[in-house]
C-alpha cells in the first residue's frame, strides 16, 4: 500500500502542469540543502576547536553540553517557522479507498525526510566520534549522540502536533514567548542558567543508556501525539469549519470610524490573519520586539564617553517600531493583486486603499511602539529612541516604503505558505532597503553631529510629526501615482504565477 501512495504521488507530481517549473525549485533547493549541509559538517569537524576559542581553558564536552539546551531552543523556533505541515496533501488522499491510518503514517513519514531531521546528525557526529568517544569509550559517544538526535527528533513530532493545535491561537504564540522567556531570556537575565541546569543529563548520557531509552520513548510518544492528533481531524470539512469560525468574525472596530479607508483597513486585518505568509509577518514583528536586547545592554554600544548614545540604536528603533511597516509594505499592492481592478472601477477606490492601508500599518506600528515602552528598564533614553523612530516610520518612512513598493509590482498568490515564497518579490523590493535605512540617518546624522546625539533625535521625531501633519499631500502623491501606472500595473497582475 505505501508503494501504491508513492506511485500516487509521483504521478501527480509528473502530470502537474507546472512540473518543469517544480522540478528546477527541487534541484535548486536540493542543491542549496547540500551546501548548507557541508558548512555543517564542516563546522561539526571543527567544533572542537571553537569551543576551545570561545571557553579558552574549560573542557569542551562540558561546554558544548551546557549549550545543547540552546541549540534545540533554536531548533525549537526554525522549526516553528518552517517545518511544513502534512495536513496539505490530505485534499488529494482521503477519497481513495485507503484507510485513513495508513494515509497519516505515510504522511508523517514523508515529513520526516527533511533537511531539518539530519541538522543535528550531521553537526554533532564528528564531536561524538572524535572528543566523546576518545574520554567516553565508542558506546559512550553513541549513547551521547543517540539522545542528541532523538532530541531533535522528538521536536520534530511535537511541533507537527503544536503547529496544527496551536498555531493560529493566541495560546501558541504565548507558549512560544514563554519558551523564550525561560530558555535564552533567563540566562541572559540572569535569573538561571539554564543550560548548566540541563548539562548533567547530557554527561549522564555518556555513561549510561537510560536517556538515549528515555528520549526513545518521548520520540514514540511524540509520534504517537501528533499521529492521534492528525488522525482524529482528517476531515477536511472540519478543519475548514474551524478555520473559518475562528477568523470570519475578527474586525478591528476601531477602524470603521474612518469610512471606506477604515472598512479596507478592517478587510486587510483581516487578510493578514487568514493567509501564512501575511500572518507570519506579523509574528515575526512579535518576535523582534526582543531585538532590542542585543544591542541595549551592550557596553560596546552604551559607553560613546559624551552622554550620548550610539547611532546603531537608531537602526534598532526603526527596526522595532516598523519592522511590520517595512515586511508587509514593501508587497504594499501585490497583496492585492488578485482584484486590483476592483479598486480601479471604484470612485476614490485606490485612494481609500491607499489610506486604509496607511491606517493599518500605522495602527500596528503604534502597537509595536507601545509593546517596546518596557525597553525603559535600560533607561529614558531608549524610549525616547522608539517615540523619534515611530514618529519618522508614521510621517516619512511609510510613505517611502509605499512610494517605492509601487514600482512595478507583481503578482502573488495568497494562498501559498510563508516560507521560501517569494512571489511578489522583485528588484524594487531588494534595492528599496537602502533608501529606507539611508533616510533616518540623513536627518539625524547632521544634528547630531553638530550638536548632540538628542538634538538629532528631536529632528528626527519633528520630521516624522511634519510628515503626520502633511498626511494628505504625502498620500495623494502616492495615489495620482499608483493611477498614473494602473494599466501597467493592472496588467503586471494578469500574468500567471
Amino acid at each position: 500500500m505505501l508503494v501504491e501512495l508513492i506511485r500516487l504521488e509521483l504521478l501527480k507530481s509528473f502530470r502537474s502542469t507546472a512540473f518543469a517549473k517544480s522540478l528546477m525549485v527541487a534541484i535548486f533547493l536540493g542543491f542549496l540543502a547540500v551546501m548548507l549541509l557541508g558548512y555543517l559538517l564542516m563546522a561539526g569537524i571543527f567544533l572542537s576547536r571553537i569551543l576551545a576559542e570561545l571557553a579558552e581553558g574549560q573542557d569542551p564536552i562540558q561546554v558544548l553540553n551546557s549549550g545543547l539546551i540552546f541549540f534545540f531552543l533554536v531548533e525549537f523556533m526554525y522549526r516553528y517557522f518552517l517545518q511544513q505541515l502534512p495536513v496539505i496533501e490530505l485534499e488529494s488522499l482521503l477519497h481513495l479507498p485507503i484507510s485513513k491510518k495508513k494515509i497519516m503514517h505515510m504522511l508523517l513519514g514523508r515529513s520526516f525526510f527533511s533537511m531539518l531531521s539530519v541538522i543535528a546528525l550531521v553537526l554533532f557526529t564528528p564531536f561524538a566520534f572524535t572528543e566523546i568517544a576518545a574520554e567516553y569509550s565508542v558506546s559512550g559517544a553513541v549513547t551521547w549522540l543517540g539522545t542528541v538526535v532523538l532530541i531533535s527528533w522528538s521536536l520534530h513530532w511535537f511541533m507537527l502536533w503544536f503547529k496544527q493545535r496551536f498555531e493560529d491561537s493566541l495560546i501558541g504564540v504565548v507558549i512560544v514567548f514563554i519558551v523564550l522567556l525561560l530558555g535564552g531570556g533567563s540566562t541572559y537575565m540572569g535569573w538561571f542558567n539554564l543550560g548548566e541546569l540541563v548539562a548533567p543529563f547530557f554527561t549522564f548520557a555518556m555513561s549510561s543508556f537510560l536517556p538515549l531509552a528515555a528520549m526513545l520513548i518521548v520520540c514514540l510518544v511524540g509520534y504517537y501525539l501528533a499521529f492521534s492528533y492528525y488522525l482524529n481531524n482528517a476531515y477536511l470539512e472540519d478543519l475548514a469549519k474551524e478555520e473559518e469560525a475562528r477568523f470570519v468574525n475578527q474586525s478591528v472596530g476601531f477602524f470603521s470610524r474612518f469610512g471606506m479607508a477604515g472598512e479596507l483597513a478592517n478587510l486587510e486585518w483581516k487578510l493578514i490573519i487568514r493567509h501564512k505568509k501575511s500572518r507570519s509577518f506579523l509574528m515575526l514583528s512579535a518576535f523582534f520586539l526582543l531585538y532590542g536586547m542585543i544591542f541595549y545592554d551592550n557596553p560596546q554600544y552604551n559607553n560613546t564617553g559624551d552622554g550620548g548614545f550610539s547611532f546603531i540604536f537608531i537602526f534598532v528603533g526603526i527596526f522595532i517600531t516598523g519592522i511590520f511597516m517595512i515586511q508587509y509594505g514593501q508587497l504594499f499592492l501585490s497583496w492585492n493583486s488578485g482584484y486590483f481592478d476592483f479598486f480601479l472601477n471604484r470612485k476614490d477606490g485606490v485612494k481609500n486603499l491607499v489610506k486604509g492601508k496607511y491606517l493599518l500599518l500605522l495602527s500596528i506600528s503604534l502597537l509595536c511602539f507601545l509593546l517596546s515602552i518596557p525597553y525603559v528598564y535600560f533607561g529614558w533614553k531608549f524610549l525616547l529612541i522608539h517615540l523619534a523612530t515611530f514618529l519618522f516610520n508614521a510621517g516619512i518612512l511609510i510613505h517611502l516604503i509605499i512610494y517605492l513598493a509601487i514600482w512595478k509590482p507583481k503578482p502573488m498568490d495568497l494562498n501559498k505558505g510563508a516560507m521560501f515564497n517569494y512571489e511578489g518579490v522583485g528588484a524594487a523590493q531588494f534595492l528599496m532597503i537602502i533608501p529606507m535605512m539611508v533616510a533616518p540617518y540623513v536627518i539625524y546624522v547632521p544634528f547630531a553631529l553638530l550638536f548632540n546625539s538628542y538634538v538629532g533625535l528631536l529632528a528626527l521625531g519633528t520630521i516624522g510629526v511634519v510628515g503626520i501633519l502633511f498626511f494628505n499631500k504625502l498620500s495623494t502623491i502616492n495615489v495620482n501615482r499608483v493611477l498614473k501606472n494602473r494599466y501597467e500595473i493592472s496588467s503586471s497582475f494578469r500574468q500567471e504565477l
